[in-house]
C-alpha cells in the first residue's frame, strides 16, 4: 500500500475545501440553518409531536442526512471530474499507484469533508432546537457509512459525467427528491398503508430511519435492516468502481 500516494491525493483534495470554504462548508451550513428556522421554529411550534418527539428535533437527522448525501456526491464527483477535464488524470493513472489507492485518496477526502460538515450541522442545530443523541456511536457509524457510500457514488458520477451539467443531474433530480420523500420531514407511519409499502422501495428511507434511531431510539424499520441496506448500497458502489477501473470506462477512453 503506497501510503505516500494516498496521503498526497487526500491532502490535495482537502486543501481544495479551504480554498472554497464558502461553497464547501459555509453554504450548506447556512442553508440547513434556514430549514431549522422555517421548519423547526416557525412551523414546528405549530405542529404536534411525532413519536413523542418535538417536530423541530424530529427533522434534525433528516436534514443532516440531506446535506451529508448531497455534499458527499458533490465533493467526490467534482474531485475526480476535474482531473478528467484538465487531462491530469493520465498522470495519476500512469503513476505507480494502484486503483485502490486512488479511490481511497479521493473518496477518503470527500467522506472526511462530509463528516466534518455533518458534525458542524449537528452542532449548529443545537442553537435552534433542543435534542440529545442517545446512541452517539451508532450515530457516528451511520454518519461515516453514509459519507463513504455516497462519496463512492459521487466518484462514479464524476467518472460517468462528460460535462459540468451532468454532475448536478443526479444529486438535484434524484437524490434530493428521494431524501424529501424518505421521511426527512415526516414519519412514514403517518402515511396510508399502501404508500408505506411504496416508500420502502426508496433506499434513502433506511438511511434516515436508522440515523434517526441513533438520536431518539425510535424508528419505523428494524435497525439491522437499515444497517443492512446501507451496507448493500456500499457494496454495490464498490462493485461498480471495481468495474470502472477494470474496464477503464470514463477514464481511459
Amino acid at each position: 500500500m503506497n501510503i505516500h500516494a494516498i496521503r498526497a491525493i487526500y491532502l490535495f483534495e482537502l486543501a481544495r475545501t479551504w480554498r472554497t470554504i464558502m461553497q464547501s462548508i459555509a453554504s450548506p451550513v447556512i442553508s440547513t440553518s434556514l430549514y431549522f428556522v422555517v421548519f423547526g421554529s416557525a412551523i414546528g411550534s405549530r405542529m404536534t409531536e411525532i413519536d413523542g418527539i418535538s417536530y423541530g428535533a424530529f427533522i434534525v437527522p433528516g436534514l443532516i442526512m440531506l446535506a451529508l448525501m448531497t455534499e458527499s456526491i458533490f465533493n467526490a464527483s467534482f474531485g475526480i471530474y476535474m482531473p478528467k477535464f484538465s487531462g491530469t488524470i493520465y498522470e495519476i493513472l500512469s503513476a505507480p499507484i494502484s486503483y485502490v489507492e486512488i479511490v481511497i485518496g479521493y473518496v477518503g477526502a470527500a467522506a472526511t469533508k462530509s463528516i466534518i460538515l455533518g458534525l458542524l450541522i449537528l452542532a449548529t442545530a443545537q442553537f435552534f432546537v433542543s435534542f440529545e443523541v442517545e446512541h452517539p456511536l451508532w450515530m457516528l457509524t451511520f454518519l461515516t457509512l453514509t459519507a463513504i457510500t455516497f462519496s463512492l457514488f459521487g466518484f462514479i458520477i464524476g467518472v460517468w459525467a462528460d460535462g459540468f451539467e451532468k454532475l448536478q443531474v443526479i444529486p438535484m433530480m434524484i437524490i434530493t427528491p428521494l431524501t424529501f420523500l424518505g421521511g426527512s420531514f415526516y414519519s412514514i407511519s403517518m402515511l396510508p398503508p399502501l404508500w408505506q409499502k411504496i416508500t420502502l422501495l426508496n433506499p434513502v428511507v433506511y438511511l434516515i430511519d436508522g440515523f434517526r434511531w441513533s438520536f431518539y431510539s425510535t424508528s419505523n424499520i428494524n435497525l439491522i435492516v437499515s444497517l443492512g441496506m446501507t451496507l448493500t448500497f456500499l457494496a454495490i458502489c464498490i462493485a461498480i468502481v471495481w468495474w470502472i477501473f477494470r474496464t477503464g470506462y470514463g477514464l481511459k477512453n
